[in-house]
């Protein structure tokens, strides 16, 4: 997800992908995910998004028509990225399926502590804003999870047929699991300014799965 720019852009003229300078969208998407991986939705301001971005206000609507549409394509940009993440660590079949996940696990710490634990998930926060958040987010979030935790299922299954997990137990149960507590431990590493949380779930998910 990091975007270098070449040189700064320029007031009120907005930056040519195909001069080897990020377009405007992009400045205003990259933006958008530091921000609602910072702030949420509800408490993030277009003014900041825009700073943040370093272009004009008429930039954003040229764009997207409202709020509601760039926290959509937030949304997509967002899955998109961190299923290539889940992919790169799932897919790795040099190791072992249960180090796959142990490997995803680490990543994903290291990756908030680049950030001093400040940024969190921007499906996670939506999810706990979505009293507050259009309703057409909601199925859209839903769907987010569930892909993710079938690609953990898959993961779990493929550790059965290595003998590392038990046959008895629940791929997808475990997989639901892991991510309900996985994002309420991102939730408090962010509170806590701290990986600990992180590292606790990690420790209690792996050493609770039945040897197989």
């Amino acid at each position: 997800m990091e975007v270098l720019l070449s040189t700064p852009p320029r007031r009120g003229r907005p930056p040519k992908s195909r001069d080897g300078v990020v377009e405007t969208r992009e400045l205003l998407l990259r933006a958008g995910l530091e921000v609602l991986t910072e702030k949420g939705f509800s408490a993030a301001g277009l003014d900041e998004i825009l700073r943040r971005g370093g272009v004009p206000k008429g930039s954003f609507y040229h764009h997207f028509e409202s709020k509601e549409a760039f926290g959509a394509e937030l949304i997509e940009r967002y899955s998109a990225y961190f299923v290539r993440k889940i992919e790169r660590h799932l897919g790795d079949t040099s190791l072992s399926p249960l180090q796959r996940l142990r490997r995803f696990v680490a990543d994903a710490h290291a990756g908030m502590a680049r950030h001093d634990f400040r940024r969190g998930c921007l499906i996670g926060n939506l999810g706990q804003e979505m009293g507050t958040l259009p309703e057409s987010f909601r199925a859209r979030l839903l769907d987010v999870f569930a892909d993710w935790q079938t690609r953990f299922a898959r993961c779990l299954r493929a550790a059965q047929d290595a003998g590392e997990l038990s046959r008895q137990a629940d791929c997808d149960e475990l997989a639901a699991f892991f991510w309900i507590g996985w994002e309420g431990a991102v939730l408090r590493a962010k509170l806590e300014r701290s990986g600990a949380p992180l590292d606790l779930f990690g420790r209690v998910f792996f050493a609770r799965l039945p040897p197989g």
